[in-house]
């Protein structure tokens, strides 16, 4: 079930009104049976996959619990990791490491008869196979201890609003929520309300309207020329922030409605002033998870040198290979990676060259030229992001090289572009100028007046009817 959809247009509602009209023993039983009823929209034989893995992390956090042995705590959660990353393996990367070996056999010269699965990726699994396993290490750690009431963690692995995008809670943040019984909050229920339309805005208005022209170029690179395929990849960073970050706001706000609080997933990330400070603010729970499950395990920073930037680079080809079963999101990572690498390298260079520049006496305007520098870098990964396969980047970065302008962009419809260009600005305003809008719409900071309120409200909606496209598009995420 999509979120911009008539169908949760209608669930929702009605399962936020029987939540509140219901007894709070009856509320959690109403949200897992709207939660698998909300998954089971895609394909009902799938949500067996979350029985199983919610059964094996409830049983390995009681065994993990009850032993105080520390070998048979460890073979526990072994055989939570392997369990969910098995499954996890199986449905997203089988396919993609047999075509890869296919590749290598076939420039060998040697046969390679091992057939592909006809299998379809299971929605939002990368998402709840990390949710569980934070629980199960968290238990393994001493950080919470396993509860006991197999329905309430059956919903924590299931609560539909983040169920297949995210944000990627943690037990010691969610699962308490299920067990504290609350009133009705009118100015929670509001506040949700915003936030959900602001998700909707970004999603409707601006992700799906960008995608129009991002599809065309990137399904067809070879019939572009470099202005074509850079604005392209402009465009897609407003259309996959806007697609994300309003898939979160929808989650984050309906979430509020019921009573229950998610954490925050964006944090303007196109004002980071350095890629260190980019992943502080973009896809906020994911970042987080691999740094308290993976880059700290690692040894983090606290080791020697070359060791800090091997963890490094070992977190964003993992975090890469999280997004996709194919070598553009590797590469997409390995970037990332380098960046952070380089930067720590250069760090006393540039130092220097701040000194020696007068930058460091001038902090506005090097603070404009770090945004700038960092959107660019951020931007020349989106290309490959983006790119549908490893053979269209040639394509891709020789078109941006040359730059030789054309008309290429006149398969879009005008009006289509027409509507493009408003959505554009309107991006532009909102999103990379004025933080303030995704402060209010978390409830972070009020607008105003109330006429003020309303009023945005009003034209947000008015935005949305007019110049929303109402194409039933999934989000972006839905797909890793």
């Amino acid at each position: 079930m999509l979120f911009n959809s008539l169908q949760f247009a209608l669930f929702f509602p009605l399962v936020a009104l029987l939540h509140w009209l219901l007894p709070f023993r009856l509320r959690w039983p109403l949200l897992l049976a709207a939660s698998y009823y909300f998954y089971m929209q895609w394909r009902i034989d799938y949500a067996l996959l979350l029985v199983v893995s919610t059964v094996i992390d409830y049983a390995a956090s009681l065994g993990i619990a009850r032993n105080e042995d520390p070998a048979a705590r460890k073979r526990w959660l072994l055989l939570s990791i392997a369990s969910n990353l098995g499954i996890l393996f199986f449905f997203k990367y089988f396919n993609f490491l047999n075509d890869s070996f296919r590749g290598l056999f076939a420039q060998a010269g040697w046969a390679y008869a091992v057939p592909d699965l006809d299998v379809l990726l299971p929605m939002g699994i990368s998402f709840y196979t990390f949710q569980t396993l934070s629980y199960t290490i968290d238990v393994y750690r001493g950080h919470i201890q396993p509860t006991r009431h197999f329905g309430r963690f059956a919903l924590y692995v299931t609560f539909f609003p983040q169920l297949v995008a995210g944000p990627i809670e943690r037990a010691p943040s969610l699962l308490p929520q299920f067990f504290r019984e609350r009133s009705y909050d009118h100015a929670r229920t509001i506040a949700g309300l915003k936030q959900m339309l602001w998700g909707f805005f970004k999603k409707l208005v601006i992700a799906d309207r960008c995608a129009v022209v991002v599809d065309e170029v990137f399904n067809h690179p070879g019939q572009h020329d470099g202005a074509s395929i850079l604005l392209a990849t402009f465009l897609f960073a407003l259309q996959i922030y806007g697609d994300f970050s309003g898939y979160s706001d929808i989650a984050i706000g309906g979430a509020r409605v019921l009573g229950y609080d998610l954490m925050q997933n964006f944090r303007t990330p196109y004002g980071a002033t350095s890629i260190s400070a980019f992943w502080s603010k973009w896809h906020i729970s994911l970042s987080t998870w691999f740094r308290d499950y993976l880059y700290i395990p690692l040894g983090g920073n606290r080791v020697i040198r070359w060791r800090w930037y091997f963890n490094l680079a070992v977190v964003f080809l993992v975090s890469g290979l999280w997004h996709g079963a194919n070598w553009t999101f590797v590469i997409w990572g390995a970037l990332h990676g380098l960046y952070l690498i380089l930067a720590l390298v250069c760090a006393p260079f540039w130092k220097r060259f701040d000194a020696a520049t007068g930058l460091a006496r001038m902090p506005r305007l090097k603070q404009a030229l770090n945004v700038a520098v960092t959107f660019a870098l951020v931007l020349l990964t989106w290309t490959v992001f983006r790119a549908n396969r490893v053979g269209d980047l040639p394509v891709l970065f020789k078109a941006m090289w040359n730059m030789q302008p054309s008309l290429a962009l006149t398969v879009i419809p005008v009006v289509q572009l027409g509507i493009l260009s408003v959505t554009t600005l309107l991006a532009v305003l909102f999103f990379l100028v004025d933080g303030r809008v995704d402060r209010w719409a978390k409830g972070e900071r009020p607008w105003g007046a109330r006429w003020k309120e309303y009023g945005f409200c009003g034209a947000l909606l008015a935005f949305i009817l007019i110049f929303g496209h109402f194409g039933g598009t999934a989000f972006i995420y839905f797909q890793f």
